[in-house]
């Protein structure tokens, strides 16, 4: 098949200024040739044409950071427990075309229940799915002291939660080899929670980075901290999620590394924002705020010493819900990173091509590349906030293809764990007249998968 879009602007992803009064032509399911003024070809009375008029081409974007097996979840039980498999794999398999409803042509599941992720790649790749282009890992390895292990001692590990917990070396990398057997895209390493601490020892980090390059796989860790961004850093870890609080050696080694950041600002802003629209206990949103301010110096300094972005959203929660919110990252990198708006676009784009393992082939629109296509109504470059309305992504391209999805799609009923109360009912409450109105006094769980 052969697609023409003519008489439109281009962004190219790769950082390079916009194209005036262009053309896109695509033939199968790479982009054939890009127009930089001249008129357009010729091409087939079959080929499908598309009035660029005062539209965008610009790549698909990806989210590389996007839990497809969390189901718009209220609760952690409700993500480990309450959901069986059968369930979480075909509210998985649903959520993807909600992904692709909002620009995006490529995602990457940082973990997850199972092998789900697994299966949904492997369903998309088949044509049995409709979704985006994806990648996924397995459950997140994981210490006593690191994110996942939230359960007492005497539960367990469960078998259906999102991460697995490894205490010793020889637990992770017999941990690795399975999911890789299971044929995981990469790796995720969860370390502490709130980058209070650094849970891995380095020499776990750099065997299991060892370990899982050999074994032709990549490697990601959630690390809020200073010490644990660094010690990835060093171990060879090919990106990095979050980096909340680093300070300026750490920001320089990841420069010198070429090791990419995704800080996954969504749902902390999202939470800080509207937390308390839907019940929200007021720790999670006050924790929210104060990890913001800090990460607001941490990623402005990392712009300012070449650290390359990607994109990532922590979608997959019930305050980041699939094909809501993915475009709001790339506004929100401008605001706490310092990124300009063609900035923003490429680490949406181009730079996130690194977490489909399609680098340099992926999120730029020049010949040769693989043809993941937008046609937007108005220009991103001036106006980031277009990204994320749903009614001006015109037209969505995947892999050659014009893509239809409902943008209505509905969301699957939530099965949260069994609360029967957020305070406790003394006479003193009953008789204040406060009860109704009172705040709940959950605990602050661990943020940001």
């Amino acid at each position: 098949m052969s697609i023409l879009i003519d008489n439109c602007d281009v962004i190219d992803g790769m950082g390079n200024p916009p194209r005036r009064g262009s053309y896109v032509l695509v033939e199968g399911n790479r982009i054939a040739a890009v127009g930089d003024g001249e008129p357009a070809p010729e091409v087939s009375a079959d080929a499908v044409r598309i009035d660029g008029s005062g539209k965008t081409v610009m790549p698909g974007m990806i989210d590389a950071h996007c839990h497809m097996t969390y189901g718009e979840s209220m609760a952690q039980e409700e993500q480990d427990i309450h959901t069986s498999v059968e369930g979480r794999t075909l509210r998985a398999a649903w959520n993807v075309q909600k992904v692709l409803t909002a620009g995006f042509t490529g995602i990457s599941q940082p973990g997850g229940s199972y092998f789900i992720g697994v299966a949904v790649r492997n369903g998309i790749d088949a044509g049995f799915v409709k979704g985006p282009r994806m990648t996924a890992a397995g459950r997140y390895i994981t210490t006593s002291n690191g994110l996942t292990d939230w359960y007492p001692d005497e539960a367990g590990v469960i078998e259906g939660g999102i991460g697995k917990r490894c205490n010793t070396l020889d637990e992770m990398i017999a941990e690795v080899r399975r999911q890789v057997k299971n044929g995981v895209d990469f790796i995720k390493l969860a370390d502490s929670p709130y980058g209070e601490y650094q849970s891995f020892r380095d020499e776990e980090l750099r065997q299991i980075a060892d370990l899982t390059h050999q074994l032709k796989r990549r490697c990601t860790i959630h690390a809020r901290g200073d010490a644990e961004t660094k010690a990835a850093a060093k171990a060879g870890f090919d990106w990095i999620m979050h980096g909340n609080v680093m300070q300026q050696d750490t920001v320089e080694l990841l420069a010198s590394t070429r090791t990419p950041l995704v800080p996954t600002l969504v749902l902390l802003d999202n939470w800080m924002e509207y937390g308390g629209m839907i019940g929200s206990p007021q720790p999670i949103i006050d924790g929210c705020r104060k990890m913001l301010e800090r990460t607001h110096d941490s990623l402005h300094m990392a712009h300012d010493a070449g650290v390359e972005f990607i994109v990532g959203t922590d979608t997959g929660f019930a305050i980041t819900p699939y094909g809501e919110w993915h475009g709001k990252e790339l506004e929100l990198l401008m605001k706490y990173a310092g990124l300009n708006e063609l900035e923003a676009i490429q680490a949406a784009t181009y730079n996130a091509g690194l977490t489909l393992n399609l680098e340099g082939e992926v999120g730029g629109v020049a010949p040769e590349m693989l043809a993941d296509l937008l046609v937007v109504d108005g220009d991103p470059s001036q106006d980031i906030r277009i990204l994320q309305d749903k009614k001006r992504i015109e037209t969505i391209i995947l892999d050659g293809e014009v893509v239809e999805v409902d943008p209505a799609l509905p969301s699957w009923t939530n099965e949260p764990a069994l609360t029967y109360s957020t305070r406790m009912l003394t006479q003193e409450l009953v008789q204040s007249g406060n009860g109704a109105a009172a705040k709940g006094t959950a605990a602050f769980d661990p943020i940001g998968e």
